[in-house]
């Protein structure tokens, strides 16, 4: 298996799987047995609690991939009660970690049960509560009933099936055809380290990267490269598309040494606006690459030209060119953002 195909197979972002919580033990029926007391009174103590299902964030975790190995998560049962009035063990809660900027959504509707990006990795968040234990015949001795014979069984627990989305969290989505330069900008301008080579869909995984400009942090997000028909499916970008929605704003970055730069932008925004939640709507710049080569700048002059209400912008990441001037743009797109209520 090649390297590229490798990082495909491990970053999961999506995952269907079925979680149970635990079911409750049962009460005990018992009487004290002690010599010389032939006829004690009941004793049976209650079943155990049934085991949560909780989800937890874990920062360290980028993909979801730890969770195809099964499709069945179910929590621990309650154990039953005891005599001596002896309370069961509760169950085992069920902790299912994952990265930041997961959704929780129902696989039958497809409704959103919990957008777990609000949670911090110190909260954990309940999505189904294991079984109450049942009350073991202690509980219903009475004056007219001395010796009950009964105690209650373990209530059930909850059983659903459930998809896990990832959606990766950034200040600026990097958007541009296969080649554009998106992922060489990220390896000089922040700590990521994505593969890089100049053939089409080198990124076949979303990388990110910090950026400090004027001691703020700017997370940027590489998003594989998308090409027209993406949000019909073509190619790798429907994918990853959804992965723009969480960023504050967008840089579309035009190869200008490409000989499709002219219509680039538009056949991007067309994209984005086909597949809609909003995208297409984002704060955003037009960042001209590889000015370095000959004829680009002339390229850059008419692309401003052509964009007159978007900040337009030219750089070479190899020779760092336009990379402090491209610095103060991400830092007032993410103002921007703020301003216009983005995240």
């Amino acid at each position: 298996m090649s390297d590229a195909a490798e990082g495909v197979e491990r970053f999961v972002d999506e995952v269907e799987i079925e979680v149970s919580s635990g079911k409750g033990g049962d009460g005990c029926v018992s009487f004290r047995r002690e010599k010389y007391v032939p006829r004690g009174g009941p004793d049976g103590g209650d079943g155990g609690k049934g085991g949560d299902v909780v989800f937890v964030i874990r920062p360290n975790l980028k993909t979801l991939v730890h969770l195809r190995r099964r499709s069945v998560y179910r929590a621990g049962n309650g154990e039953p009660g005891r005599g001596k009035q002896q309370h069961g063990k509760n169950g085992e809660e069920l902790v299912i970690e994952v990265p930041p900027g997961t959704v929780v959504r129902d696989a039958a509707t497809g409704e959103v049960l919990k957008d777990l990006s609000s949670l911090s990795s110190e909260e954990k968040w309940v999505f189904l509560r294991g079984g109450r234990g049942g009350r073991g015949n202690v509980h219903f001795k009475s004056p007219t009933n001395q010796a009950p014979r009964h105690a209650e069984p373990g209530r059930p627990g909850e059983t659903r099936r459930i998809i896990l989305e990832l959606r990766l969290i950034a200040d600026i989505g990097l958007v541009g055809f296969p080649n554009a330069g998106k992922s060489t900008l990220l390896s000089v301008v922040t700590n990521a380290h994505p593969r890089i080579a100049s053939y089409p869909f080198t990124t076949r995984i979303p990388h990110l990267g910090v950026m400090y400009i004027h001691e703020t942090e700017l997370i940027l997000a590489d998003i594989p490269g998308i090409i027209e028909g993406a949000s019909r499916g073509a190619g790798l970008g429907l994918r990853f598309l959804k992965h723009i929605a969480r960023t504050a704003g967008l840089a579309f970055l035009i190869d200008l040494a490409d000989e499709m730069w002219e219509g680039a932008f538009d056949i991007l925004m067309n994209e984005l606006r086909t597949y809609g939640q909003g995208l297409a709507e984002k704060p955003s710049i037009i960042v001209g690459t590889k000015i370095d080569l000959p004829g680009t700048e002339e390229r850059l002059r008419a692309l401003r030209s052509m964009h007159p209400g978007i900040p337009v912008l030219g750089i070479s990441a190899v020779q760092r060119k336009g990379l402090r001037e491209l610095g103060e743009a991400f830092l007032d797109l993410k103002r921007r953002a703020a301003e216009e209520g983005g995240l």
